[in-house]
């Protein structure tokens, strides 16, 4: 992976993209002020780099029939890197789970899962809690979620700071 000096143009493809991975190149170029074949050269280099993992749709999780959406801190009985390597391979095998930190504090990792109704979120639960290593569960579930961007934020001055010039 070969590092990419980013400029305020790369900065604005990796914004517009962000908003919205289905742009077109000849738009996304526009966007940046530059002609479409080095806007694409840019984008290539910017995914080669890492600073694009991927694309992907926003779902609506109600329309697909997940009604539920919970939080679930999980304190482990260890914390060795086995242990917490063990916890994070079982996590990547449920569906159900959508993200998977770990967390410095009272609790090891915070999940976020969707479940299709209450009854599946309890019997996530119970399954959560019977894991290997698992030594507390504490759930909370979402009510209404106001903001949901995913991301980082992007502007202009990034480009100094990222690149170590003031």
């Amino acid at each position: 992976m070969r590092r990419v000096k980013l400029d305020r143009i790369d900065l604005r493809i990796l914004q517009d993209l962000q908003e919205d991975g289905r742009v077109t190149n000849v738009e996304l170029a526009r966007r940046a002020g530059i002609s479409a074949p080095p806007c694409l050269r840019r984008v290539r280099a910017l995914e080669e780099a890492g600073y694009i993992k991927g694309y992907h749709a926003e779902l609506e999780a109600e329309a697909l029939g997940y009604e539920v959406a919970f939080y679930a801190l999980v304190g482990l009985a260890g914390q060795s890197e086995q242990v917490l390597q063990e916890f994070e391979s079982y996590m990547k095998e449920w569906p159900e789970v959508r993200e998977c930190s770990m967390t410095r504090g009272s609790n090891d990792f915070v999940l976020k899962l969707v479940a299709r109704n209450t009854a599946h979120e309890n019997q996530l639960t119970g399954k959560l809690t019977a894991a290997p290593h698992v030594a507390t569960v504490q759930t909370i579930q979402v009510i209404r979620t106001s903001k949901s961007t995913p991301g980082v934020p992007i502007d202009d001055s990034d480009a100094t700071l990222l690149n170590g010039h003031d």
